[in-house]
């Protein structure tokens, strides 16, 4: 089964924080892990920001708009960031621009996908001009059916393709285009259930636990609103420590460690330095302000995670047959597992074991279906990390007290570690001569 060409409409996805001013850089690159340097107009970033321990808040995309105005689109980061700028002394005006959950009325502009195999091509006969050749993780202004938009170049199915943006007056249009064209590369609109699939082929461990359960982050926990994302945000898995922090990922775990550079200030250096002592990352240079020195082994001694990397976890098929075989069957009820998005809680995470010893955190379970396997990614301890180690995962989380969750008992599945990402990754090619 081929992975077939989508559009999906994420204009209510997710939250857009408007960041406008002198200071505006300034910001985010204080919290930012990444390399900010010759950072212009028309480019865009994946934003990893963490907490002073080196944990995880989030991770964002960052629309470099024009001079002194940028656009950060995601969920974890959002408050982070507004919080920063309302309490440190920064030149900068903020906005927001709510997702679907919380705003009333329509969004004040549209996000359209268009991903998937031969998604540039069509593209190019979608487009009312020749299209500009955009590089990866860049935008360009490019007119549909009339109308401006300013597509970004990514690809979350690790092939070619597009995020259209533009005002949501012209919404209609923009997405009409695509689709009718469409129909001569058998395009599909997806839903709200197909599109979180996209994970596994991008390797995106998305939505983290935020990282702000640690001493030191009291005041930002008080910031926040009851109704905020953080604060309405469930837990679920077997991963059911009584240390909520348990469940906090570094970038490194996440697999962002290429946007971490150690040649700027930004919060949480001296924690992820210590990391890089044994992952193989470059040493930091020097810090200040943050109180961040030249790692020494004294850091990395005092390092509370162990050393850990980003990999795919395939479930064993005879395993999950067996989650859905005891619905109907005596003897014991395993958890409920929905497809294709098997998850009970918008954070899951689940303990990964190895000989009964715990090794790992699986997250972003999915089935795709073109590939007829259930996926996972997955932080393992790096000595694991070898395409075909054998690992389990306990399933099920009888004990939580979520009334959404059914009686049952826990299934340790099989899986197998294989790298992240799982598929050959095609984003930074393209043929522009279609």
């Amino acid at each position: 089964m081929g992975r077939h060409r989508r559009v999906a409409d994420l204009s209510r996805h997710m939250t857009d924080l408007h960041v406008e001013g002198p200071d505006a850089l300034d910001v985010f690159a204080d919290l930012g892990t990444n390399d900010f340097d010759g950072f212009e107009p028309g480019q865009a970033k994946q934003f990893v920001a963490c907490s002073p321990d080196g944990y995880l808040i989030g991770d964002g995309i960052l629309f470099h708009l024009d001079d002194e105005e940028f656009t950060l689109v995601g969920y974890g980061p959002i408050n982070w960031v507004q919080y920063h700028l309302e309490t440190g002394d920064y030149d900068a005006t903020v906005e927001r621009d709510e997702h679907g959950g919380i705003r009333e009325g329509p969004p004040k502009s549209f996000r359209y996908q268009v991903q998937g195999p031969d998604a540039v091509a069509l593209i190019t006969e979608v487009a009312d001009e020749p299209l500009p050749e955009i590089p990866f993780f860049n935008f360009r202004e490019v007119s549909v059916a009339g109308h401006g938009s300013n597509p970004l170049r990514h690809g979350m199915m690790n092939e070619p393709g597009f995020e259209f943006v533009g005002p949501w007056e012209l919404a209609d249009d923009v997405r009409s285009a695509p689709m009718e064209t469409g129909r001569d590369y058998d395009i599909r609109r997806i839903g709200g259930k197909a599109y979180p699939t996209n994970v596994i082929t991008a390797a995106w461990m998305s939505i983290p636990l935020p990282a702000i359960y640690h001493d030191g982050m009291e005041a930002y926990r008080e910031w926040l609103d009851a109704a905020s994302f953080e604060g309405a945000l469930a837990i679920g898995g077997s991963l059911d420590s009584a240390d909520i922090t348990d469940h906090d990922l570094t970038p490194f775990e996440a697999g962002h460690g290429r946007f971490v550079d150690f040649d700027h200030e930004f919060v949480g250096p001296k924690a992820l330095a210590a990391e890089t002592d044994t992952v193989g990352y470059r040493p930091v240079t020097d810090f200040d302000t943050l109180g961040c020195r030249k790692p020494s082994r004294t850091y990395s001694q005092q390092y509370e995670n162990p050393d850990r990397e980003r990999v795919t976890l395939v479930w064993d098929s005879d395993d999950v047959r067996d989650l859905y075989r005891s619905a109907f069957e005596d003897g014991d009820t395993y958890r409920y597992t929905d497809l294709p998005v098997p998850e009970w809680a918008l954070t899951q995470n689940d303990k990964v074991l190895k000989g009964g010893d715990p090794v790992g955190i699986a997250c972003n379970t999915r089935y795709l279906y073109w590939e007829e396997r259930m996926f996972s990614l997955c932080a393992i301890d790096t000595d694991l990390a070898e395409p075909g180690t054998e690992v389990e995962i306990p399933r099920g989380d009888p004990d939580s007290g979520n009334p959404r969750v059914e009686d049952h008992v826990r299934k340790h599945v099989s899986a197998t570690v294989a790298p992240a990402p799982y598929f050959e990754d095609k984003r930074k090619t393209a043929d522009y001569s279609v």
